[in-house]
């Protein structure tokens, strides 16, 4: 070690002892951070991420290390100084590694000194260091396999310049072979050996954040091999052509190649080994979660996944298909052999192509591939099938991957959450098969179901139900196993444990008006309890044995995770509606892609509220846009609410409107909606509109003249009404925003929390606009910027941060308590009159419930068009995936709603949620400026330092100077 350390002090020295080596670093050190903010435009970006700098640290390396090993043998030949030290008392070994330390030591400082780029993004934003602890572990690992390729290189040729030209040839060559430049030419299989062998390809997975053993392997090989590679063509330079050392020449080119073959047969045998890696991501975001992993464990049947993926397929595909293959795997080992994985190639096995096509409905799909030769069409199959028992479900790569924009023009394919995708995908099928009796079997706490009534005061169209309730729910009980237990109880009975006040005490329910003109009242009530949680089951339409049962099955699904949730969604009916001149003209009361995005995790179905119920079997009930309901509407919400359910209203005032004459976009004050009952609940939606200067910008449409050519253009003009809220609006402790980077409301009204009335209930203030914001109360929504300038509105009033949308949790009070039911029926309208007799059985069969469990959930949103298909359709014209923030937000809240909060916790690990505050292009100027100061100051910093301890250090020797004399001598006397 002695030998080694003299030696790498040498070179260090050497390094500093002339301006070379601070030119070098210098260059590198300016370059990364011209590219980091300049070519990869950092603050355009808005992500608080370092990956734009280790993008270009493969290629800025290979220059870097060429230039600081170039001389290391090279110069020791040109000026004789090599047979100097070869005669030393140092072995080959430990020349070679003693320079290779000196140079990798060099190679770090000028790693270490682009540091102040990493602390500037987090100081902006949200930073995961995991990746960017990988990005500087890879940049390490590359830069040590340059390093020992540029002094093999080195040491096979005295002129430097040929040693940096070679040594950057070799190591770009090294680099290309498994990008996408190469593999895009060659078949699927040979890419992906190219793509093993490429240093470049190896790079990414590090830089990540995600430490595999096979990379690290790899790269440890390739040093290993050039280093060993070295020690030979150094040793070489005293080998005699004589027979005597014939059998030491031999020996150590044998010695090499063995090693060599030793190194490339570990990286084969490794390559097939994809789950011994340690993943640095703040959230784990390339490792199974728990929750994926309790999915797969508490699988009763087979589950089969099976990938199809064409061997020749999309260049820009073909490096995701190994990826997802990995990740396949995984879920194979997790689930303990409940899952079983298949890949196939669908081109190749006509059976299975055939089956694809005629059982699941896949199809090879034409994606358009671009060559040197020219333009082609590629069929290809990139899909994954998840079937389990008699459920099956699809994702075809538009589910599976996302496109970005790059600044070059071109566009980057990457997977978008393939866990998320896949673990939402295997919970649908898995709940869509199972049945009520494996719920039952699964349950942790037995379940009791009670039927409270008086038979006595029954009405006579009710006589039955008893015994249809009992007939249905023994039925289930002795299915069970002792899982589900029945039990009647007459509140009327004098020794029963529970009464009529009980009743109204404990859960809140009062008798029923048996006719509208008697004073006689019943009760007839099915209360469900599943541990320390009861609910109240109301069965839609008539006593029915099928609307007992459905009403009992969905009671169980609810208290159960083990069954696809269902979402009730009400949106306002989409009719045409006459202009002035008697034209129809849309009514802009489209929802189609919110329907879609929930439709990918729960059972969506449109319920019909004018009966003034939702049906038993939804778990959480999405009101979008309410306008023009009626009291029974209203109703349907109220009890739905008091009965413990969760209900999700996106509640402004003001929709979209086309104005009657010009057909242009506006809006109109909502009638007819739940601002008056939710104001009961304590959350007032406030009748007016959020202005804010941080919003999305409104796509116009403009026309150009060039050169007498009109062109038409859509240009992006600042939209007030358009708010945009950022992290620093969010209440970061909900679940429902969890690595949310942004949400976008339009035409959204302040949402006041009334404290007295939700003082004891949980509320959370979801969303809020920026302090710069102001309120209008004007529906004129055109801007006019020659007026107002820029904001193209009036800055009326006080600016300051107004709530957009909130969630409430705890015991609420019904609204129509103490008033009639809407459900009753009327009185005739001559007082006088005969009272009209019943045709029909009443729908009210339980009574008004006026007060709810403290499992009753609430949100209420400022926005009533912020999920009209006509908004998304703005946005996607100025940025094509800005709206999927609302939709994923929309998305989280139902999740929340339903207790869901497994997927949620997956779909936020898979987010790129990591923003940069907002700033002003002065801002920006200004830390960009910084950064190029701090890499001028820590230059200088450097130069002074080692110039410092040249001028105060001793001169060293490599060994003592007796073992050089006698050395010598011995050289002299042979």
């Amino acid at each position: 070690m002695k030998q080694i350390s003299a030696i790498t002090r040498k070179e260090l020295n050497s390094y500093f002892g002339s301006p070379m080596a601070l030119i070098f670093v210098g260059v590198f050190l300016l370059v990364t951070v011209f590219t980091f903010f300049w070519v990869e435009t950092f603050f355009a970006r808005g992500v608080a991420d370092v990956r734009p700098m280790f993008a270009w640290m493969p290629l800025l390396l290979i220059f870097l290390v060429a230039a600081l090993t170039m001389r290391q043998w090279s110069e020791e030949q040109q000026t004789g100084t090599l047979e100097m030290l070869l005669t030393l008392p140092a072995r080959p070994a430990q020349l070679v590694v003693g320079k290779f330390l000196a140079v990798m030591i060099l190679v770090m400082v000028a790693l270490a000194l682009t540091l102040f780029i990493p602390l500037t993004v987090a100081l902006l934003g949200n930073l995961d260091w995991g990746p960017v602890l990988g990005g500087y572990l890879a940049a390490i690992l590359m830069a040590a396999a340059y390093v020992a390729i540029g002094l093999f290189v080195s040491s096979r040729t005295d002129n430097q310049i040929v040693a940096l030209i070679l040594t950057v040839l070799l190591g770009g060559l090294l680099y290309l072979v498994g990008t996408l430049s190469i593999t895009r030419f060659l078949p699927d299989f040979v890419a992906e050996i190219f793509r093993a062998i490429g240093s470049g390809s190896r790079f990414e997975s590090i830089e990540r954040g995600v430490i595999d053993l096979r990379d690290l392997i790899y790269y440890l090989s390739l040093t290993a091999l050039f280093l060993t590679l070295n020690v030979v063509s150094l040793d070489s330079k005293r080998w005699s052509a004589g027979e005597q050392t014939r059998p030491y020449r031999e020996g150590m080119l044998l010695t090499a190649g063995l090693i060599a073959l030793n190194l490339i047969a570990l990286n084969v045998w490794l390559y097939p080994v994809n789950r011994a890696r340690l993943d640095l991501t703040g959230q784990r975001e390339y490792s199974l979660s728990q929750t994926t992993r309790d999915l797969l464990n508490n699988l009763q049947e087979p589950l089969l996944i099976r990938g199809y993926f064409s061997e020749k397929t999309h260049p820009l595909l073909a490096p995701l298909a190994p990826r997802l293959r990995d990740l396949l795997q995984e879920y194979q080992v997790a689930s303990n052999g409940k899952v079983v994985v298949e890949i196939v190639d669908p081109l190749q096995d006509p059976e299975k192509e055939q089956e694809a096509n005629q059982s699941y409905g896949i199809q090879p799909t034409p994606l358009q591939a671009a060559d040197r030769y020219g333009a082609s069409v590629v069929n290809a199959y990139f899909d994954i099938l998840i079937r389990y028992g008699d459920q099956n479900e699809v994702l075809n790569f538009r589910d599976l991957i996302e496109v970005q924009p790059t600044p070059n023009g071109q566009v980057d394919v990457r997977l978008r959450n393939p866990e998320y995708d896949l673990t939402r995908t295997v919970k649908k099928v898995v709940y869509g098969f199972q049945s009520v009796d494996a719920v039952l079997g699964a349950m942790q706490e037995p379940v009791k179901l009670t039927l409270y009534l008086t038979p006595d005061t029954l009405p006579e169209w009710l006589q039955p139900a008893p015994d249809t309730i009992k007939k249905v729910a023994e039925e289930i009980q002795a299915k069970s196993k002792g899982k589900f237990t029945f039990e009647t109880v007459n509140l009327d009975d004098p020794g029963s444990r529970v009464n009529r006040q009980t009743m109204v005490d404990q859960y809140g329910l009062r008798p029923i008006a048996a006719t509208l003109f008697s004073d006689e009242t019943y009760y007839l009530h099915m209360v469900m309890q599943i541990g320390d949680q009861a609910q109240l089951l109301a069965p839609s339409g008539e006593f029915t044995e099928a609307d007992v049962r459905t009403s009992i099955e969905s009671a169980l699904k609810r208290g159960s995770s083990g069954f696809l949730k269902v979402v009730g969604l009400w949106t306002p009916p989409d009719i045409p509606q006459p202009n002035a001149f008697g034209q129809q003209m849309p009514s802009f009361k489209q929802y189609q892609t919110i329907r879609q995005q929930l439709g990918q995790d729960y059972t969506v179905r449109p319920v019909d509220l004018s009966t003034g119920q939702v049906p038993a079997d939804v778990d959480v009930l999405a009101v979008i846009a309410p306008q023009n309901m009626s009291d029974k509407d209203r109703y349907a919400i109220d009890q739905y609410l008091m009965r413990g359910g969760s209900v999700v209203v996106a509640a402004g005032n003001y929709a979209i409107s086309p104005d009657q004459f010009s057909g242009n976009l506006g809006i109109q004050p909502i009638e007819g909606g739940l601002r008056d009952m939710l104001a009961g609940y304590g959350i007032d939606v406030q009748q007016s509109l959020v202005l804010d200067p941080q919003n999305e910008p409104f796509p116009v449409q403009v026309s150009r003249n060039l050169g007498g050519l009109q062109v038409q253009e859509i240009q992006a003009m600042n939209y007030p009404f358009f708010v945009d809220v950022r992290s620093n609006g969010m209440d970061q402790q909900s679940p429902i925003l969890a690595n949310l980077p942004a949400v976008t409301l339009n035409w959204v009204s302040p949402v006041v929390v009334d404290e007295a009335k939700n003082k004891d209930r949980t509320v959370i203030t979801l969303l809020k606009s920026s302090p710069g914001s102001w309120l209008r109360t004007d529906t004129n929504i055109m801007p006019d910027t020659q007026t107002y300038g820029e904001l193209g509105f009036p800055v009326e009033g006080a600016q300051t941060s107004h709530p957009l949308a909130v969630s409430v949790q705890g015991v609420f009070e019904s609204y129509f308590k103490g008033k009639p039911s809407p459900l009753e029926t009327e009185a005739p309208a001559d007082p006088t009159g005969p009272a009209p007799e019943p045709t029909a059985a009443p729908v009210n069969t339980i009574g008004t419930i006026e007060s709810s469990p403290d499992t009753a959930r609430l949100v209420v949103i400022g926005s009533a068009e912020f999920l009209n298909d006509l908004v998304f359709q703005l946005s996607s014209n100025l940025t094509q995936d800005r709206y999927l923030n609302t939709l994923q937000f929309m998305q989280n809240t139902v999740d929340w709603s339903v207790e869901d909060l497994d997927l949620l916790t997956i779909r936020s690990r898979g987010t790129s949620a990591r923003v940069l505050v907002p700033l002003t292009e002065s801002q920006q100027s200004f830390w960009e400026g910084a950064n190029y100061v701090l890499a001028l100051v820590a230059l200088v910093a450097l130069g002074l330092v080692w110039r410092w301890r040249r001028q105060n250090e001793q001169p060293m020797e490599l060994v003592p100077q007796s073992a050089i004399v006698g050395s010598q001598s011995v050289v002299s006397s042979q």
